[in-house]
């Protein structure tokens, strides 16, 4: 059975449609990125396959060349497959050289208790391990994705990242989100129009434990959801076993329609919750944050 969520409020982020071009501003920032990564001579990438990570690592190995570019992949259980699968996909048609290393977050019980400061845990893991495989090649520039748009909000994950001496250039270049977007398109970089994808665990709210059990949940029905066409920005948020469905307010009249919303439960039913909900409200970036205090409406 399907039941609906209303509405309080929604908040967009502004990014640029398909036929948006790249402007002097955003061109002025990727030559002053270019300038950036070459005066390091060698980089390693915290690559995710999403937006961000894509653009860095296809633009370094424009700049410095492939064989001084390494762009490193952290698999865990918290990692969509789909997103390995693009992150591949960029890496094999740019000529991206790709290292994968297993994470284990999953196994601090600091991280799996998913307190508000989860993403610390999880990017400590991540750092501590890449870092040392970069400084292993002989590469002893780690960088990540981290853009302008990301110094708001609440992100224990930068901490982590500025421990372990962790640089972010497309921040320091002042590149937005939506810059990115315009300057991936103009590089023909597939993820340029990709809905942003944080990790699996940050669909369940903070205090409920994060298990392999209910990430695979997850999963299956986000996948499940995109197989019955849901595009854009997606979340299955974990209510114990109620799903909270984000879709792109646009969308949810649609999916409101009797067949389809027959459908969508029934997808996300098969993947192993009871209950489900659309919420009227739509995607909200960061909404379990909202709904548990950690950030403002």
């Amino acid at each position: 059975m399907l039941s609906t969520m209303s509405p309080a409020g929604v908040s967009d982020e502004a990014e640029l449609g398909s036929n948006s071009e790249v402007g002097t501003e955003a061109r002025a920032k990727e030559r002053a990125l270019v300038l950036w990564l070459r005066a390091r001579g060698r980089v390693a990438v915290g690559f995710s396959g999403g937006v961000d990570s894509a653009y860095l690592a296809c633009v370094a190995v424009d700049a410095l060349g492939r064989e001084n570019v390494l762009a490193i992949i952290g698999k865990s259980a918290s990692y969509p497959a789909v997103q390995w699968a693009v992150a591949r996909g960029v890496a094999d048609r740019f000529a991206v050289p790709v290292l994968e290393v297993d994470t284990h977050e999953m196994d601090d019980p600091r991280y799996a208790a998913n307190p508000s400061n989860r993403c610390y845990f999880c990017k400590t893991e991540l750092w501590s391990l890449l870092v040392p495989v970069a400084h292993a090649r002989g590469i002893m520039t780690v960088v990540d994705g981290t853009n302008a748009d990301d110094v708001a909000g609440h992100r224990p994950g930068a901490v982590a990242a500025g421990e372990n001496g962790v640089e972010s250039p497309l921040l320091i270049a002042g590149l937005t989100k939506a810059e990115i977007r315009a300057l991936s398109q103009a590089r023909g970089i597939p993820t340029w129009a990709q809905p942003s994808s944080p990790c699996l665990s940050s669909r369940i709210p903070y205090g409920i434990a994060v298990t392999a059990t209910r990430l695979a949940m997850i999963e299956r029905a986000e996948a499940a959801l995109r197989t019955l066409g849901i595009s854009g920005d997606l979340r299955v948020r974990y209510h114990d076993d109620l799903a909270r469905i984000e879709i792109d307010s646009a969308e949810v009249d649609r999916w409101l329609e009797p067949e389809a919303a027959r459908q969508l439960a029934a997808a996300v039913q098969a993947a192993g919750f009871e209950r489900v909900a659309i919420d009227l409200r739509g995607f909200r970036s960061g909404s379990l944050n909202i709904l548990t205090g950690v950030t403002a409406a």
